[in-house]
């Protein structure tokens, strides 16, 4: 009897491992073919100045938009993750340095990125944020392309990123922004200004970079990845939404809580945060509090 029962639970385990096999093969597959996918976009054109507003606009944008927390201080790319179950995930070096983007690297193929999330020959970007970058107005764009394009040329070649088991299972149930080409609504024309003045407009625009962690609808929900805590709604119908503007203020630049905890960087960038102006950051608060 007994060996009857061990026999059948062997055949179950085996069965079991067997359809799990074949279905994280299909998830690869469908993952690869993905990536493989080529894209095809009218070319877009985009004036992009060198002058030193735009140059200065352009550094607060890279470092407020998180480009420096992927890419590295000096953008010349970086291995972000390396883990068995995870893969090697890896930020380009964006100078035009041994290993970085090509002399011939223009102020088209940036606007392909940011607006599409591909590469010159149409193939998608892998966890670039071009989901986000998309809806900048065209003088923010002008202005990231502009500091870039300005950047001293880094020696600094990187390997290809290789993705692990748990990213490719995560991607196919769309729980990890591996594809924004896939998100992006392409007809959809730039932005030609946004507002300036502090207040809720300005708010929701800078909003867009909270919105990869805490959702469109800034209510948070499940952690971002395996072993991240949950994220919390930042909405007035959230526990952030209790505090006062000066306390808001303070955590995004402090990365303390008014009940003194120290959030980390990891799961909260804010040593990111902690670059926007004040006004920036009370234009933010008072959109949070907008929402219901």
């Amino acid at each position: 009897m007994v060996k009857k029962i061990l026999k059948w639970t062997g055949l179950v385990l085996g069965a079991f491992l067997v359809i799990l096999c074949l279905a994280y093969a299909y998830v690869s597959y469908d993952i690869g073919q993905r990536m493989e996918k080529k894209y095809t976009f009218a070319p877009e054109r985009l004036d992009v100045a060198q002058d030193q507003a735009l140059l200065s606009r352009g550094k607060h944008l890279v470092a407020i938009k998180g480009c420096t927390d992927c890419h590295g201080p000096d953008l010349a790319g970086k291995v972000m993750i390396e883990d068995r179950a995870l893969g090697r995930l890896v930020a380009a070096n964006l100078t035009k340095g041994q290993g970085g983007l090509p002399a011939h690297y223009s102020t088209t193929d940036w606007v392909r990125a940011l607006r599409h999330g591909v590469d010159p020959n149409g193939k998608a970007l892998l966890f670039m944020p071009s989901h986000e970058t998309t809806l900048l107005s065209a003088q923010d764009m002008a202005a990231i392309i502009a500091y870039c394009q300005s950047l001293a040329p880094v020696d600094k070649p990187l390997p290809a990123s290789d993705l692990g088991p748990v990213v490719k299972v995560m991607a196919y149930l769309d729980k990890m922004p591996l594809l924004s080409v896939e998100k992006i609504d392409h007809g959809k024309p730039m932005v030609a200004q946004v507002d300036t003045v502090e207040g809720v407009a300005m708010g929701k625009y800078l909003a867009v970079s909270c919105s990869g962690c805490h959702g469109t609808n800034l209510q948070g929900g499940d952690p971002v990845a395996p072993g991240f805590p949950p994220v919390p709604n930042i909405t007035r119908a959230g526990h952030v939404g209790k505090w006062t503007k000066v306390q808001f203020i303070q955590t995004l630049r402090t990365g303390k809580t008014p009940e003194g905890k120290q959030l980390s960087n990891e799961n909260m960038p804010w040593k990111m945060t902690a670059q926007y102006t004040d006004k920036e950051l009370a234009s933010l608060y008072q959109y949070c509090q907008s929402i219901q």
